[in-house]
């Protein structure tokens, strides 16, 4: 028995491909948000019937309401939305040009405010509509001065998934910030010296993503945040 139908950006690989992986393993049907719409190898050999790939940039600025309409043709109402799709361009508040700037917060911050919107009414209509914002800790803090940018669109993010939260609560919808540190990603290993052993895991950010959306209505959190070294609060 299906769980229901999730839609997961950024899922051709990283954190975007083990929580679609691990959702499928659960028993969603899982909608993957990719560019050019092409299946990843890593889902190739998954039944039809569980895993869809459709085009989607989230730096396009207008393709939400189109991957949620191919969504529900093929697997029907959507009940569970994890905004994974992400840029960094490191550079500091001072270095950083405004296109720059404004392409990280389209991407990290108002694509998934579009998504969740365009998916609103099937989030509502479930009575248990759940949203995972995959954002940062450098939506908590900022590290340094090369991270500076970064983070003024993950500091956004994690107050859209508040805002979330609230317009929702009332109507059975939870979000929550998921705010990780160096994750062994093609990203994260790029920003670091830190060997991929000593990063966290894509596939348990994926079993943290899978345990909230599974918790009930009464056991709502709004900030997950995940660390692989140790910082005063984090």
């Amino acid at each position: 028995m299906s769980k229901g139908v999730a839609m997961v950006s950024g899922a051709s690989r990283g954190i975007g491909a083990a929580v679609a992986s691990r959702l499928v393993s659960e028993g969603w049907k899982v909608s993957l948000g990719v560019r050019g719409g092409r299946m990843p190898d890593w889902a190739a050999s998954l039944p039809a019937e569980s895993v869809l790939a459709c085009a989607y940039d989230a730096a396009a600025g207008n393709e939400e309401a189109r991957w949620l309409a191919q969504t529900r043709a093929s697997f029907g109402p959507v009940g569970c939305i994890v905004a994974n799709a992400g840029i960094m361009v490191p550079k500091s508040v001072i270095e950083a040009e405004d296109d720059e700037v404004a392409a990280m917060m389209e991407v990290n911050a108002f694509a998934p405010r579009r998504l969740v919107r365009a998916a609103w009414q099937d989030l509502r209509a479930s009575g248990r509509g759940r949203v995972v914002i995959v954002a940062s800790l450098s939506g908590k803090r900022v590290k340094s001065a090369l991270s500076g940018s970064y983070s003024m669109s993950k500091f956004a993010a994690v107050a859209l998934a508040h805002g979330i939260r609230h317009a929702g609560f009332d109507v059975g919808i939870r979000a929550t910030a998921v705010c990780p540190g160096f994750v062994a990603t093609d990203m994260g290993l790029s920003l670091s010296g830190r060997p991929a052993e000593a990063m966290t895991k894509p596939e348990d950010l994926a079993r943290i993503v899978s345990m909230l959306i599974d918790l009930p209505n009464e056991a709502s959190v709004a900030e997950f945040a995940v660390n692989c070294q140790a910082e005063e609060f984090f």
